[in-house]
């Protein structure tokens, strides 16, 4: 019997990651159920679609995996997430169910990793007020606030999907890094070429301080008023994980004295008002959430799935597999 393999996501998703190729690659898997309405995926929908699958790949959109739905897939062996958090579709029935549980949110994660590498460099270079100050015919004005990416401390708070690529790319550069983890030993944060460090040193030490924790209920406002006035005149700060780690009315208070920078992709609620200072505090870069994959970049995550089907298809082995156990602590 042909292994079925049900597409959980809506049209306009599924269009957006998978490409012909790699559509081709999986249906030599097995055979594959769509949902081509144009409509959101409703649980109806989803049960209808997984009725006797042996895989199920979901993506953004696609409703919890309840009991009844899960019911109508008895066999059911994989699910392999085409997208990051899998606390969205994985449920207890899920993890009673012994279903194995893959993600892209290692290859999100890369991404992260290189936005936050971008703004590092960008902003120790202090690149956009040097734009600014050029377009406004004042040359090299704020010349002497230019850092190289060398001899710095680096600080990262958080190893996981995003933070460990993080700390891998920095290695490229002759700077100090310091980690904090409290999730991660010792010997893995040295292994990855970081320097273990508790929280209050590393923002005391670093010149940039980039954030990768995963927003759990024991980082909610971790960065609160006390911990931001802990960090060095002139340090920045990058937020590429999710805007609850920040209690954003102390970082504006600290922004306000000049004395701190901040890189936000992600800010608590999004988009921040229309009226909320870090739209118009000059030591603010205000982004929309473009760290992770956007346009061309969606369709990494369908290449990530069918390497991932491939791979356990022929030796059971996943690259990208979930720890169902510490669902708890993982972003």
């Amino acid at each position: 019997m042909s292994t079925k393999i049900a597409f959980l996501m809506d049209r306009k998703n599924r269009t957006n990651l998978f490409d012909t190729e790699h559509m081709e690659r999986i249906a030599r898997l097995g055979e594959i159920a769509l949902f081509d309405a144009s409509e959101a995926l409703s649980p109806v929908h989803t049960a209808e679609l997984i009725e006797g699958a042996d895989i199920a790949v979901t993506s953004w959109g696609c409703p919890p995996l309840e009991k009844p739905i899960l019911e109508r897939a008895p066999g059911l062996k994989l699910i392999v997430h085409a997208a990051g958090t899998v606390k969205r579709v994985v449920t207890p029935e899920v993890i009673r169910s012994g279903i194995r549980v893959s993600s892209a949110n290692c290859v999100l994660g890369r991404r992260v990793a290189e936005t936050a590498l971008g703004l590092t460099i960008v902003s120790l270079k202090n690149i956009w007020q040097l734009a600014a100050d050029t377009r406004n015919n004042e040359w090299g004005r704020n010349y002497h606030r230019v850092k190289e990416l060398y001899g710095v401390t680096i600080g990262v708070v958080g190893a996981g999907a995003s933070g460990r690529p993080y700390i891998e790319l920095m290695r490229q550069f002759q700077v100090r890094i310091l980690v904090y983890d409290p999730n991660v030993s010792v010997e893995a944060i040295s292994s990855m070429g970081g320097i273990p460090a508790d929280l209050d040193t590393l923002l005391a030490e670093s010149d940039v301080v980039s954030i990768h924790a995963p927003a759990i209920p024991a980082t909610n406002r971790m960065f609160n008023a006390r911990r931001l006035a802990m960090m060095k005149d002139d340090a920045i700060l990058i937020n590429t994980s999710r805007g609850s780690l920040i209690d954003e009315d102390a970082l504006v208070a600290e922004l306000s004295t000049g004395r701190l920078r901040a890189c936000l992709d992600v800010t608590n609620p999004e988009p921040p008002a229309a009226d909320h200072p870090f739209r118009t505090l000059p030591n603010v870069t205000l982004i929309p959430h473009v760290a992770g994959v956007v346009t061309n970049g969606l369709r990494s995550l369908g290449a990530f799935t069918a390497q991932e089907l491939e791979a356990f298809a022929s030796s059971g082995l996943l690259n990208g597999e979930i720890d169902l156990s510490r669902l708890d602590i993982l972003a």
